[in-house]
């Protein structure tokens, strides 16, 4: 006589379904000493029921005319706890592969990052992977769900990728240390600027602007901006003046 699902929530509400012979008349279903809810005849060979609270593994038994069923397992599992994700930012284009610590995991079927859901990957009872879904630019609460229940409480904030449109000034010296000014959007999380591939110091101003130095170079070079997100690219932006010579 199996049951499905064979576990479900330490606070009970999983509603079950119960397949065997002679069903017909069930008065009762059990799981350990505890009543079942809302129980159903469906059919000679199925009955529905709604699960108790409870712990632990207990055994189901159902109950008709013709006596009490051998009990067959079920498994109360306790609602998830997140302890904390990495990484807590990525992509609007979503693809990023976030990693979640916390407790009573193994059962667990879904993610939501917002309204957005996604599949996870059980990798014990404490960890689970799971690839973010796309999302708009901001941060959303992140939900686990599995037989035991939901939990959130923790953040996943969403980042566009950057868009860099103009630099002034656009020349400088070929020692470096021009101070110029990069503006366009998406720059709060910009971890790196780069004139011809070369890392240059900066400062994160606003969403829509950074300040940089620039370091030593020659010629006209391309100007490169990274966030969380992504990079963006301004061809042949800056072009190094070499110093006066006597």
């Amino acid at each position: 006589m199996p049951i499905s699902p064979n576990q479900g929530s330490s606070g009970g509400g999983t509603l079950v379904t119960i397949t065997g012979t002679n069903l017909t008349g069930t008065t009762a279903v059990r799981f350990g000493t505890r009543l079942a809810t809302s129980v159903t005849n469906v059919s000679p060979t199925q009955v529905t029921a709604v699960s108790p609270s409870g712990t632990g593994a207990v055994g189901v038994t159902l109950t008709t005319s013709g006596g009490t069923s051998n009990p067959i397992p079920f498994y109360y599992v306790g609602a998830p706890f997140k302890q904390s994700l990495s990484p807590a930012t990525g992509s609007t284009a979503g693809g990023e592969t976030i990693t979640i610590n916390g407790t009573g995991f193994s059962s667990a079927t879904s993610v939501a990052f917002g309204a957005n859901t996604a599949v996870p990957t059980v990798v014990s009872d404490s960890q689970l992977t799971v690839v973010a879904p796309a999302g708009t630019a901001g941060s959303v609460g992140v939900t686990v769900t599995t037989a035991g229940g939901t939990n959130n409480g923790l953040s996943y904030t969403y980042v566009a990728a950057p868009v860099l449109t103009t630099i002034s000034p656009t020349g400088g010296s070929e020692s470096g240390g021009t101070l110029v000014t990069l503006t366009g959007t998406g720059f709060t999380t910009t971890n790196q600027v780069t004139f011809d591939g070369v890392p240059a110091p900066f400062t994160v101003l606003s969403d829509t602007s950074v300040s940089a130095a620039t370091p030593p170079g020659t010629g006209t070079v391309d100007v490169a901006l990274t966030n969380d997100a992504g990079s963006a690219t301004l061809a042949a932006a800056f072009t190094y003046v070499a110093g006066p010579g006597i």
